[in-house]
């Protein structure tokens, strides 16, 4: 029978797992994830499987890659320094539909240019004005270029990817690569983002794949697409946009293979996010608004899918204004204080010690920073790169590197870029006090936890009393929380006209005292109708608690800590190729293609011609990533109106899909 490996990169751990022939799990296994040089945890975890199950690197016949690492980017807004080519539009365009906010100072320049909704050119491409803005970029990592109208005539995209290319040989970027449909800013943001990934995606399948050879594993490479189906490495490296929500995608199709649950939602919690969908029929839906990760909602097809910045790394805030405190965890993500201490103890230790001494609580206590290796700091301004001259890799504390408040911009500018790593108090730690993790070291979590449970509400009273205390605040954080993630994703689902966003109602009093049993003059009752699947390695220690709060079943399932390196394995290839026919002009019906527009005068030639294109390229792309024993679909969508007492043709988009096993080394 042939052994699959399934390999899931997260912000936190690296997750392996050994299948036979997608019937049984042989050997699973966990390594930290290694930042600064991600093949050590890959090499570790897929070292640690081979050894627990004594299979030989030569019998595994395919390998297969998720990853969180591309959605966690996008939440943290982090990524590569990217310019932005924007044709046809006008200026305003970029701060009007939200562009500005993704290009976080990056260089962008709107070039007259484009087309008409027709494909016909609506004005010359300024070539020479293009020419003048590239001679003063430098230090960007990537290129993302969107025209008007792409998706009915590439050309003027075309023409400038191949100008950069050529002037600069620095990856490129097209939106109508992309996506199929209208929108142009927002298939500009889907490039922005696209050409933000590229170097971090190319970066881990490189890494991937050197481990392999190195494990003499000679099978080929696959990543999990944010829908669940599997490209191959060489199509991730040109679209690392599809990835994101690559590793919560995995993990559902994972849930299903391990539980064979029709419908319930699955939770997956990682260091970084927990990641909610549903499940009906034991299918996940696919976001037909594209995939939202943090504030940007793409192009992308992927998995419906509620991504929040709560993980076992969230950073902890005290909340010292108002008369109660409290803590509130999220969304960044931090190092937990017991795991840098593993990495440099003496130094750790003494800062804690050092602070514990003090009578007064300082803005930086338990808080310390490091440069992540091998990270090129290129692009960066005077005064972050002054900062960074004072950080090096080894760990040293926020208050002795800052040395005003103004400084603290530049540290989180640094820490955005992925250049720098800020370590500070987390849920991880907190399990630690509480006895629920001993990975780590405990006694410096129970240090950070004593410095930041001294803390001061608006009243002059502490946060907490204890450490232990302040640990189970947090705790119960996380666990209400999660619940709150859960409550927003049944609204969000639910096929029922509440009259507020979900959000609000997950929060109502009203629901909040049906899930308490509120019993009065009143009697409410509230509870999740469906199970709830618990994935991630810090499921069984928060999830038990989350299923008691929502009245739900919580199924914690066998292997639910390596879900996702399981789904990441047992899917499908699947590519999806979508066209559009339209009518400029009565009686001509035009088909919108790579190459141009091509006119037809009756619309079943149109249609046909466009299918053909569609299947055969769909075919090339999934033979390319390595698919067999092929399933074609295909999907028409015809729009026409009544006029005049007769139909007429207005558009027809046309999706073919091709779907297969991927190909095993035999």
């Amino acid at each position: 029978m042939p052994i699959l490996l399934g390999v899931d990169t997260g912000g936190t751990y690296t997750d392996a797992v050994l299948l036979e022939d997608e019937m049984r799990v042989l050997a699973s296994s966990k390594a930290l994830t290694t930042r600064h040089d991600l093949s050590i945890g890959i090499g570790q975890a897929i070292e640690a499987v081979l050894m627990q199950s004594g299979v030989s690197p030569s019998e595994i016949a395919l390998a297969s890659l998720s990853t969180t690492l591309a959605t966690n980017a996008l939440v943290e807004g982090k990524g590569g320094r990217i310019g932005l080519v924007y044709i046809g539009f006008r200026k305003d365009d970029l701060r009007n539909h939200g562009l500005t906010d993704a290009l976080a100072g990056d260089p962008a320049i709107a070039l007259v240019g484009g087309h008409n909704h027709a494909g016909n050119e609506a004005v010359s491409l300024d070539e020479p004005a293009l020419l003048a803005w590239l001679e003063t970029i430098d230090d960007v990592s990537a290129f993302a270029v969107a025209g008007q109208f792409a998706t009915r005539n590439p050309a003027h995209e075309l023409r400038a990817a191949e100008i950069i290319r050529e002037q600069v040989g620095k990856p490129v970027s097209c939106s109508h690569h992309l996506s199929a449909k209208l929108n142009g800013p927002k298939r500009a943001l889907t490039a922005l983002l696209n050409a933000r990934l590229i170097g971090m995606i190319a970066q881990l399948i490189a890494k991937a794949e050197d481990t392999l050879e190195r494990l003499e594993i000679s099978a080929p490479l696959m990543v999990v697409r944010g829908d669940g189906a599997l490209i191959s490495a060489a199509q991730a490296k040109e679209r690392p946009i599809e990835t994101i929500l690559s590793g919560p995608a995995a993990s559902i199709v994972g849930a299903q293979w391990m539980t064979h649950v029709g419908d319930a939602l699955v939770s997956d919690i990682g260091g970084t996010t927990t990641d909610v969908a549903v499940l009906r029929e034991g299918r996940p839906a696919i976001d037909p608004n594209g995939a939202r990760v943090g504030p940007w909602r793409t192009m992308v097809e992927a998995v419906a899918m509620r991504t929040t910045g709560l993980g076992g790394d969230s950073e902890v805030h005290v909340v010292e204004e108002g008369l109660t405190g409290g803590v509130i965890l999220g969304p960044r993500r931090v190092v937990p204080i017991s795991l840098v201490a593993q990495d440099d103890p003496e130094l750790v230790h003494a800062v804690l010690d050092e602070q514990l001494r003090s009578e007064t609580p300082g803005e930086y206590d338990a808080r310390f920073v490091r440069i992540v290796p091998g990270v090129d700091p290129c692009g960066i301004g005077n005064k972050d790169a002054a900062l960074l001259e004072r950080i090096d890799e080894r760990v040293r504390p926020v208050g002795a590197i800052l040395k005003t408040r103004l400084e603290s911009s530049a540290l989180r500018r640094l820490v955005n870029r992925g250049i720098v790593q800020v370590a500070g108090v987390t849920p991880s730690d907190a399990c630690h006090v509480l006895g629920l993790l001993g990975d780590w070291d405990r006694e410096a979590a129970e240090k950070a936890l004593t410095l930041y449970a001294r803390k001061r509400t608006g009243n002059g009273n502490r946060i907490a009393q204890s450490a232990l205390s302040l640990s189970e605040i947090i705790f119960e954080q996380l666990v209400s929380q999660t619940s709150l993630a859960l409550l927003e994703t049944v609204f969000a689902e639910e096929n029922v006209e509440f009259g507020q966003a979900p959000d609000i109602l997950a929060r109502h009093s009203l629901l909040q005292k049906g899930l308490d049993h509120h019993r009065g003059l009143l009697r409410l009752e509230a509870a999740v109708n469906v199970p709830v699947i618990g994935l991630g390695a810090s499921a069984a220690t928060y999830y038990p608690k989350v299923g008691t709060r929502l009245g739900c079943d919580m199924i914690l399932p066998e292997h639910a800590e390596v879900a996702n390196a399981i789904g990441a394995v047992v899917g499908r290839v699947t590519i999806r190729c979508s066209g559009t026919v339209t009518s400029p002009a009565e009686g001509r019906f035009r088909v919108h293609l790579d190459g141009g527009p091509e006119d037809f005068a009756n619309v079943d030639l149109a249609i046909e011609r466009l299918e053909n294109v569609l299947e055969e390229m769909a075919r090339k792309q999934a033979m390319d990533a390595g698919a067999e024993d092929l399933q074609v679909h295909h999907l028409r969508d015809v729009k026409t109106a009544e006029a005049e007492a007769r139909e007429i043709f207005l558009d027809a988009e046309i999706t073919v899909e091709v779907s297969g096993r991927p190909r095993i080394a035999v």
